[in-house]
């Protein structure tokens, strides 16, 4: 790691600096400025990885780094990196280990049939970690959707870079996971006869990531001091072991994050993109709206979310949350806009400048963080949903730092009422407001559509997704 670096971390012993990572672009070209920056180790830990420009990219610069004598070590999803095995194959210098594989390599289908209860659990986590003094974690998988500004599915997201301490705790948790019995090296998995690594394409995507990784203003994001917030950072972190299914809820991170949040006292901001309440988690936002707090919850809607299913489940609980008075946003995207522009007339229209959170391209939310009492921030890869507590393992941070909390719940209510509707409950039924227009039905649906929907959340299936 570079002097300049080493030196701010030097000059605050035991503790930690972080940032928050809310431009997509600036959160790629910050990894590919750590990563050659690396001079001992590089571990890195992911559920997605696309085979595409930015995934591409970055193992590029892995291998590079590799044959400069750095030690790389790739953790990754088996389920959610399999169109890149070939691809780390056939990089020399990678060590990888995919979690929780899959027994039968081709074809997949059948593992969905005879395995499906254990390959339902996986590992969610996402972190990079360069000489564990300086890591980057949150909500972003390694893909163009994630990174590329212009990019026609770009997911709203938010990352934390991380300095001092907090990084050599994401290194010795990585660590753990590597032991695991379930991350299996990937020469015992790969099939014989590995399709050749092909050079990505000259694409003008590829060169603005490298522009941007080389820009003075990313590499002040790593060595200017007054960037990094000195903050108690607290890790949170499902054992590798939660993917049994054998841990008592008390071994998770899921009892942690919830006291957080139960602490709050003015008002609770969470943002989760898979948004789909229990009984307890519907308890523990009605109460503190009960008690006063002012709770806000941003999810997508069913034109922003990528997966229906998810809708589905959430949909019933709307109506029962309204009324206990928590309030309820749902991410317009790029169909949302597309779907009222006929209903409200284009000169009523609220203009969309971009704010520090939200981009106007952005076709879904992917972020999952929160905002309590205006102080403490979670950032990472839980969503608010079942399949995030209590089936796939899970990070993040807890940051205790009124300037960040600020200045993210600012953006967020900056942007909510620009990108998102608000629902409303009128004589027992919904509504989505837009500017002073309110819109019903659900925007962008059919009556059949809307059937299916309710058919679909009384499947007791809610658990899976």
């Amino acid at each position: 790691m570079t002097l300049a670096l080493a030196r701010l971390c030097e000059s605050h012993p035991g503790r930690s600096g972080v940032q928050l990572l809310d431009d997509g672009p600036a959160a790629l070209a910050v990894r590919i400025a750590l990563i050659r920056r690396a001079q001992t180790n590089i571990d890195v830990q992911y559920y997605i990885w696309r085979d595409d420009v930015a995934g591409r990219l970055l193992l590029d610069e892995l291998a590079e780094a590799s044959a400069r004598g750095v030690r790389v070590r790739l953790l990754l999803d088996d389920f959610g990196c399999a169109a890149v095995e070939h691809l780390v194959t056939a990089l020399p210098g990678l060590t990888v280990r995919l979690f929780n594989p899959a027994r039968l390599r081709w074809p997949r289908w059948p593992n969905a049939v005879f395995d499906f209860a254990r390959l339902n659990r996986r590992m969610h986590n996402k972190s990079l970690t360069v000489d564990g003094i300086a890591t980057v974690i949150g909500g972003r998988n390694i893909g163009d959707e994630y990174f590329d500004a212009g990019h026609v599915e770009l997911a709203a997201d938010l990352d934390a870079l991380a300095i001092g301490a907090i990084a050599g705790e994401v290194a010795a948790d990585f660590q753990r996971y590597w032991d695991c019995p379930e991350a299996v090296p990937l020469a015992r998995l790969a099939r014989s006869g590995a399709k050749p690594l092909l050079p990505a394409p000259p694409v003008d995507r590829r060169a603005t990531y490298l522009a941007a990784a080389a820009s003075p203003a990313t590499l002040a994001l790593l060595d200017e001091s007054q960037d990094f917030e000195w903050a108690p950072l607290t890790m949170l972190s499902d054992p590798p072991e939660k993917i049994s299914g054998t841990l008592a809820e008390a071994e998770l991170m899921l009892p942690r994050l919830l006291t957080t949040m139960a602490s709050a006292r003015q008002r609770l901001l969470l943002v989760s993109a898979y948004f789909v309440p229990t009984r307890a988690s519907k308890a523990l936002l009605c109460d503190l709206a009960a008690q006063g707090v002012r709770v806000d919850v941003l999810t997508n809607s069913l034109l922003s979310n990528n997966v229906v299913l998810v809708h589905a489940y959430y949909a019933p609980w709307r109506k029962r949350l309204l009324s206990a008075g928590v309030r309820l946003w749902e991410m317009r995207g790029a169909e949302g806009d597309r779907a009222t522009l006929g209903l409200i007339p284009r000169r009523l229209r609220r203009r969309r400048p971009a704010t520090s959170f939200f981009r106007a391209s952005a076709s879904e939310l992917h972020a999952k963080t929160y905002v309590a009492d205006g102080r403490w921030l979670f950032v990472g890869s839980m969503n608010f949903d079942p399949r995030s507590w209590r089936l796939n393992t899970e990070m993040g941070f807890v940051i205790d730092s009124p300037r960040l909390a600020s200045t993210l719940e600012a953006a967020l209510d900056a942007g909510l009422p620009r990108f998102a509707w608000a629902l409303e409950l009128h004589q027992g039924q919904l509504g989505w407001r837009e500017d002073d227009y309110l819109i019903h039905p659900e925007p962008g649906t059919t009556a059949l559509q809307r059937i299916a929907l309710r058919l679909l959340g009384r499947l007791p299936l809610a658990g899976l997704f």
